[in-house]
C-alpha cells in the first residue's frame, strides 16, 4: 500500500503542492489588493494637491485680471483728464488778459459813455466783443464763468475778500462779486473773489413737536356756585331762583 502511494505521489506531484499554490495566491491577492488601496490614497493625494493648485492659480488669474481692469480703467480716466486739463495753465495766464479788458471797461464812467464820440463808443463796443469772445473761445474748451451774486458761499469755489452787514440776507450770502471766477471741468481754475452779508438770519432750527396736551377736569367742590351735597342742591336751586 505504501508503495502504491508513493507512486500515486511520484505520478500526481501538483495535487500535494496545491495548498502551497493556494496560500501564495492569496498572499499575492493581498499584496496586489494593498498596492491597489495605497496607489488609490495616492491618486487622492494627488488628486487634491492638484485641486488646491489649480485653485491658487485660479485665485491668481482673478487677482490679474482685476489688476489689469484697473490699470486700464486708471490709465483711461488719466488720458481723459490729460485731455480735459491740459489747457489749465494756458486759461489761467488768459484770464489775465480778460481781468484787463474788464478793468479798462470799468474804468469809463458810465456818463463818459453817453457823451464819448463815435470813435470811442466804437473802440469800447470792440473791448467788449473781444471781452465776450475770448470768453466764449474758453467756454467752447470746458472753462465755465462763475458769477455766484445771491448764492451761498462756497468756500470751495469762492473767497471772500470782505463783509457785508445786511440784515436782510440770510448769513453766509454772496452779495458782491469782485471777480469772477472761473472752473474747467469739476476743478476750480480760479476762485471768485466775493462780499458775503453778515448780520442776517440764520437757517431756522427744525421744530420741535411737542407732546398732545392732555386737557384735565376741574373739580366741581373748587366751584363755589356748585356744591357736591344733595341737601344743599336745593338751597342753590331755591336761591338762584
Amino acid at each position: 500500500m505504501m508503495s502504491e502511494d508513493r507512486k500515486d505521489e511520484n505520478q500526481h506531484p501538483e495535487a500535494t503542492n496545491a495548498p502551497s499554490r493556494d496560500a501564495e495566491a492569496r498572499i499575492d491577492a493581498q499584496a496586489k489588493a494593498g498596492q491597489s488601496e495605497k496607489s488609490l490614497y495616492d491618486q487622492a493625494d494627488e488628486f487634491l494637491a492638484l485641486s488646491e493648485e489649480n485653485q491658487d492659480l485660479k485665485n491668481r488669474l482673478l487677482l490679474l485680471a482685476a489688476d489689469m481692469e484697473n490699470l486700464r480703467r486708471r490709465t483711461e480716466r488719466e488720458k481723459q483728464d490729460s485731455a480735459k486739463y491740459a489747457i489749465s495753465n494756458f486759461a489761467r495766464d488768459v484770464l489775465t488778459v480778460g481781468d484787463s479788458l474788464t478793468r479798462a471797461l470799468q474804468a469809463i464812467p458810465a456818463d463818459a459813455r453817453e457823451t464819448a464820440d463815435e470813435t470811442l463808443k466804437s473802440l469800447l463796443d470792440g473791448v467788449e466783443m473781444t471781452e465776450r469772445e475770448m470768453i466764449n473761445v474758453l467756454s467752447r474748451h470746458g472753462v465755465k464763468i462763475d458769477e455766484p451774486k445771491g448764492a451761498k458761499f462756497d468756500p470751495n469755489l469762492h473767497q471772500a475778500i470782505f463783509e457785508v452787514e445786511d440784515p436782510e440776507l440770510p448769513a453766509g450770502t454772496v452779495t458782491e462779486v469782485v471777480q469772477s471766477g472761473y472752473v474747467i471741468g469739476d476743478r476750480v481754475l480760479r476762485p471768485a473773489m466775493v462780499g458775503v452779508s453778515k448780520g442776517g438770519p440764520k437757517t431756522p432750527k427744525p421744530v420741535a413737536f411737542d407732546e398732545p396736551e392732555v386737557e384735565t377736569r376741574s373739580e366741581p367742590a373748587n366751584d363755589p356756585s356748585v356744591n357736591s351735597d344733595p341737601a344743599d342742591m336745593g338751597k342753590n336751586f331755591d336761591r338762584s331762583a
